[in-house]
């Protein structure tokens, strides 16, 4: 991959995580695994919006899906998302 096409993949990137409602799913999962109805409740929000914003993440690699019976079980895909978002989040919590 060329540095051009490495840095338009991270602007795109940059681009999903920059949604709250994202930050919020990907924070609502870390270290654990949750279908659908428990995070539109930890969130208060339509289970259909969530699966909306969970699709993207899925599609994005930040999150991974398995199936449990009926239910589809959400966890985070990658630590290293985890990991910036943690030095963001201290960051923020520091100014």
């Amino acid at each position: 991959m060329q540095q051009h096409e490495i840095i338009e993949a991270a602007s795109k990137m940059f681009k999903i995580l920059a949604d709250p409602t994202r930050l919020a799913i990907l924070h609502l999962l870390e270290g654990r695994e949750l279908n659908v109805t428990n995070i539109a409740e930890g969130l208060d929000m339509e289970q259909s919006a969530v699966s909306h914003q969970l699709r993207t993440l899925k599609d994005a690699r930040l999150v991974k899906a398995r199936r449990e019976g009926k239910n589809i079980i959400y966890s985070q895909l990658d630590g290293h998302v985890y990991e910036i978002l943690a030095q963001i989040f201290a960051h923020v919590q520091e100014s």
